[in-house]
């Protein structure tokens, strides 16, 4: 085990939106001084940031003064080319390493990752090449979901498609990129498990999160699940596996799809901090970003305990269509609680923000969160 990195030393962190603005917050109040690197200027990141340094992540000159600053770094997403993780591994630890991001920049790699330890994922196949659509075509089974290997997020460069007539087109659509062709899988909900673990090789796990999507974006999360209490147990020992298999230190959320006959299937990685563990902020003892700045400093691990149900619903620049949304409307309620990012521009599918409600059970915090949205444009 490595020496701890201490409060007061400076950690950076690598990206600068949103996910990168709540581990900066979380690493200040534990007496940390947080720089950030992105290419970005005035970032959500940056505003609460002891330092931003805005430059490009193939920069190697700047990456190396950007290392000299810090003790440790981490990233917020997963969009930076190993070359530049390598660099800094070879300056300074890099927690989660270049090899759980590299594993998770490209399905085609992550799936393979999954499906060669065990892990039950959606049945797949490379479509690197017309021969590959040809055979896909022939014997592949359809309605599948054809994404572009590298660099998508929410919903971006991924297409249904419904029949193997349509493969051609789709594949087009996409700019004849390496991809990957998935099976439709035929669910009755989506699950993520946020866990992170540490150098020493603790693991802590928060229970399954149910989430709902809006056009590809996630929508609600709710914490905890309603499942049966032999499927979140699965769900979070098939996270502990992938964590050893990967010799994750950090943050990692598991995405599932929570199939209609029950199993589990594993949807996606994501090497940091999620989406839905956002409400662990408000609803948890520690929360996915303290966890993050733990795991990175080599300190031990909070504790995952669940205070209260909670809900996370998204707000997305659609509701700025209007003018203002009316904070002070959402702000009225006792158990809601607001979060806004500091981007100058909201747009139409656009992460601005988010609220946590917190509930005496999940159905009633997912009610509350809801309503409270409702009541930014009523």
């Amino acid at each position: 085990m490595n020496a701890s990195i201490l409060p007061g030393a400076t950690i950076g962190v690598l990206g600068s939106g949103q996910l990168g603005r709540m581990f900066t917050i979380a690493a200040r109040r534990m007496g940390y001084r947080v720089h950030v690197f992105s290419p970005e200027k005035d970032s959500p990141t940056g505003q609460v940031a002891d330092l931003e340094v805005a430059d490009s992540y193939d920069n190697v000159d700047a990456i190396d003064r950007f290392a000299a600053g810090i003790q440790a770094v981490t990233f917020e997403f997963e969009n930076v080319s190993s070359e530049t993780i390598a660099r800094l591994e070879d300056l300074l630890p890099v927690r989660p390493s270049g090899r759980v991001l590299s594993t998770a920049q490209n399905r085609i790699r992550e799936k393979t990752f999954l499906r060669d330890v065990g892990i039950p994922v959606t049945p797949f196949r490379r479509i690197a090449s017309t021969a590959d659509v040809q055979a896909a075509v022939a014997d592949g089974s359809f309605p599948s979901v054809l994404k572009t290997a590298d660099w998508g997020y929410d919903g971006k460069g991924q297409v249904r498609v419904d029949s193997a007539a349509a493969l051609p087109e789709a594949w087009a659509g996409i700019g004849q990129n390496d991809a990957i062709l998935e099976e439709f899988v035929d669910f009755q909900g989506e699950l993520s498990v946020v866990a992170v673990r540490g150098d020493d090789g603790q693991f802590e796990a928060y229970q399954p999160i149910a989430n709902q999507h809006r056009n590809h974006i996630l929508d609600l999360s709710v914490c905890p699940a309603d499942l049966p209490a032999t499927v979140a147990r699965e769900a979070v020992e098939v996270t502990r596996v992938i964590f050893e298999a990967l010799g994750v230190v950090g943050v990692l959320c598991v995405e599932f799809f929570h199939c209609s006959n029950g199993g589990l299937l594993v949807n996606e990685l994501a090497p940091r901090p999620h989406n839905s563990g956002h409400l662990t902020v408000d609803a948890h003892m520690s929360c996915q970003f303290e966890q993050q700045v733990r795991a990175l400093c080599g300190l031990p691990l909070g504790s995952t305990e669940l205070l209260r149900p909670a809900a996370m619903a998204n707000l997305l620049g659609d509701l700025w269509s209007d003018g203002e949304p009316d904070w002070a409307a959402l702000c009225a309620l006792p158990n809601v609680k607001l979060h806004l990012y500091g981007k100058q521009e909201p747009r139409v599918g656009r992460k601005m923000g988010h609220l946590t409600a917190l509930g005496s059970s999940a159905a009633e915090a997912a009610q509350l969160a809801l309503a409270a949205r409702e009541r930014l444009v009523s």
